[in-house]
């Protein structure tokens, strides 16, 4: 029987992570983004980062999702840190355990809304008629099954960003990253958007971060956490 008090497993950590931006003039002093931070993300937890533009969240994002490297410390993966990893390695494990969605959806133009879902689990090594059964399902659940076959200029904004979410959730990742998944939409549309994320995130127990400059989104996560002066202060805690 499962303890109900039982800790989630921790899917995303920091441990004296460092990170700083050198000015563009040899003479300019060096900006720390992140300094020596601490942090835990549990299975199926939603948190998100705000702070003021220029503080450091989106390369917190990145430095999380391995895509930048910190100048010291470590990020662990469900508990394996990420730093000795080749960069094939790190390309093939990211593929399997992290879903990233941006304000710009980033979709293949030349591709219809299913091939780009399917795209991630080709890469992962699934074969095209498997991956596009799967992938066919998830439009479907976030009401795309009447777009499967369309590129994503004959799509709305709204529709593009669910084509995102899509294909961020489709390898079922231990963690999506988002980095103002809202930012480019109308406030209907990004209200829709982010009920369908947290939706989406809550259904397969996938933990979410999010940046976002919207205080209102942000309060609809678990945890809201301010970086300010390369740290993070929480903000608040259900």
């Amino acid at each position: 029987m499962n303890n109900p008090h039982q800790q989630a497993p921790v899917v995303l950590e920091t441990r004296s992570l460092s990170k700083a931006f050198q000015g563009i003039g040899a003479a300019d002093q060096a900006t720390q983004v992140i300094k020596h931070l601490d942090l835990q993300i549990t299975a199926g937890e939603t948190v998100a980062i705000v702070g003021a533009s220029g503080a450091g969240k989106s390369t917190l994002l990145h430095v999380l999702g391995g895509l930048e490297k910190a100048d010291s410390g470590s990020v662990l993966w469900s508990g394996e840190a990420i730093e000795p990893w080749s960069v094939k390695q790190l390309g093939l494990k990211r593929n399997r355990h992290l879903g990233f969605i941006y304000q710009f959806h980033h979709l293949l133009p030349e591709f219809s809304a299913l091939d780009n879902v399917a795209m991630a689990l080709r890469i992962g090594g699934l074969n095209k008629r498997d991956a596009q059964a799967r992938s066919r399902t998830l439009l479907e659940k976030v009401g795309l099954a009447h777009r499967l076959s369309h590129r994503p200029a004959e799509l709305s904004g709204g529709e593009r960003q669910r084509v995102a979410i899509a294909r961020a959730m489709v390898t079922q990742p231990k963690a999506i990253l988002a980095d103002e998944p809202t930012g480019n939409l109308d406030q209907e549309t990004a209200d829709a958007v982010f009920d369908l994320l947290l939706n989406a995130t809550q259904e397969l127990g996938t933990a979410l971060v999010i940046v976002t400059h919207s205080l209102e989104l942000a309060c609809r996560c678990k945890r809201v956490l301010r970086l300010e002066k390369g740290e993070l202060k929480r903000a608040n805690e259900d």
